[in-house]
C-alpha cells in the first residue's frame, strides 16, 4: 500500500461570507472521520450548480465559509478506520452526494440522493475546489486506473446527472429525445449518453457554436431558439411523424424552456426537469396534459449504482466530455463566463502542484 505525505495547509477557493466573492487562499487540510477518505484532488469540473451555491440562489441552507465544487477526481491518500472497499492509492471521485445514512428507505432502495441526512459536496460540506477533500468512503466514485482523471471529472456530476435523467424519462432505443441546453456542459454529455443508448436526439440551444457541438456529439437535428419564430412547431417538425419527441430532458439554465416543453412533447411523452434556474416555476396547461397523457417529473443526481453505470459508459469510450483546462485560481473568471452563457462544454480546474 503506497503512503503519501499530507501537508497541513492547502490552496483553495473559498466563499468566506454571505454575499462575498471567492478568495483564493491557503486553508487547513481537512481531518477525516472514521467512515471517510481523504482525496487528493488533481482535477475538478466546474458546474452551474457551483455558481448557484456561490450566489445562494436556492432555498437550501449552505455551509459558510464554503469551499465549492463537486466534480473532483483524484487519489485516495488517507482513509478512516471504518472506510471499506477502497484503498490508499485508488482513484476516486468526489460527487455532489458526499454522503448519506445508508439505512433509510431511500438509501436501501437505491435512492440515496433523497436521504434526509444526505450531505452535499460544495454546499453543505466543503467540496473539490481545494487540493484535499474529505468524503464518505461509501459514496466516492470508484474510478478505474486506466481512466484519465481530467477527462472524467465532468462526468462525476454532469454525466451521472444526465444519465439518470435519461433513465427516468423511460426513453427506449429508436425513440427521440429533445435535449434542451444541448450545447452546454450537461447537454453535451446528455447527447452522448442518449446516442450510446440508441436514442435519436433533437438538440435545442442558442448559437452556431453550440449547434456545431451538439451535432458533433450525436444530435440528428438542432433547433436554435434565438432564430426560431415558433419553437414548438420547429421541434415537432424534427420528428418524422411531426408529433414531437417521446421525451424532453431540460438541462437549460433559464425558466422559459420549462414552460414550453409540455407543448411540443408527443402524447404520452415525458418531460424531465433537471436544470435548476433560480426561482423558476414549472407550468403546463391542465387540459392538454390530461388528454395527451403527458408526464412531468424531476430527476436529481444518481445514486451509487447510477454512478457505476455512468462511469462504465465513459470507461468503454462511449462518452467524451468536451472540456478546457484552467488553473484553480481562474475560477472567478470561469463563473463570470458561465453567468453570461459563454461556455460551450465544460471547464476543468487543475489543482496547483
Amino acid at each position: 500500500m503506497p503512503s503519501y505525505e499530507i501537508p497541513k495547509m492547502q490552496w483553495a477557493q473559498i466563499l468566506e461570507k454571505e454575499g462575498g466573492s471567492l478568495v483564493y487562499k491557503q486553508i487547513p487540510v481537512p481531518q477525516i472521520k472514521p467512515n471517510e477518505v481523504l482525496v487528493k484532488i488533481l482535477y475538478s469540473g466546474v458546474c452551474h450548480t457551483d455558481l448557484h451555491a456561490l450566489n445562494g440562489d436556492w432555498p437550501l441552507d449552505r455551509k459558510i465559509p464554503l469551499v465549492g465544487g463537486h466534480e473532483g477526481a483524484g487519489i485516495v491518500v488517507a482513509k478512516g478506520a471504518l472506510a471499506e472497499e477502497i484503498e490508499i492509492g485508488d482513484y476516486a471521485g468526489v460527487k455532489w452526494l458526499n454522503g448519506s445514512c445508508l439505512a433509510c428507505q431511500f438509501c436501501m432502495t437505491g435512492d440515496e440522493p433523497l436521504c434526509p441526512h444526505a450531505t452535499l459536496s460544495g454546499y453543505t460540506v466543503d467540496g473539490s475546489f481545494q487540493q484535499y477533500c474529505a468524503a464518505n468512503a461509501a459514496h466516492v466514485a470508484r474510478i478505474p486506473k486506466d481512466v484519465p482523471l481530467d477527462a472524467i471529472a465532468p462526468v462525476l456530476c454532469a454525466g451521472i446527472t444526465v444519465y439518470k435523467a435519461l433513465k427516468e424519462s423511460g426513453i427506449r432505443p429508436g425513440e427521440t429525445v429533445a435535449i434542451v441546453g444541448a450545447g452546454g456542459g450537461l447537454g453535451s454529455l446528455a447527447c452522448q449518453y442518449a446516442k450510446a443508448m440508441g436514442v435519436r436526439i433533437i438538440g435545442i440551444d442558442g448559437g452556431d457554436e453550440k449547434a456545431a457541438l451538439a451535432k458533433s456529439l450525436g444530435a440528428e437535428s438542432f433547433v436554435d431558439f434565438t432564430k426560431s419564430s415558433n419553437i414548438v412547431k420547429d421541434i415537432q417538425a424534427c420528428t418524422e411523424d411531426g408529433l414531437g419527441p417521446h421525451a424532453v430532458v431540460l438541462v437549460a439554465v433559464g425558466e422559459k424552456p420549462f414552460q414550453q416543453a409540455a407543448e411540443y412533447v408527443r402524447p404520452r411523452g415525458t418531460v424531465v426537469a433537471v436544470g435548476l434556474p433560480a426561482g423558476a416555476q414549472l407550468k403546463a396547461p391542465v387540459f392538454e396534459t390530461v388528454v395527451r397523457m403527458i408526464s412531468i417529473k424531476g430527476s436529481y443526481v444518481g445514486g451509487r449504482k447510477d454512478t457505476a453505470e455512468a462511469l462504465d459508459f465513459f470507461r468503454r469510450g462511449l462518452i467524451k466530455a468536451p472540456f478546457k483546462i484552467a488553473p484553480l485560481e481562474d475560477l472567478p473568471k470561469i463563473f463570470e463566463m458561465m453567468a453570461q452563457g459563454k461556455i460551450a462544454g465544460r471547464y476543468v480546474l487543475k489543482m496547483p502542484e
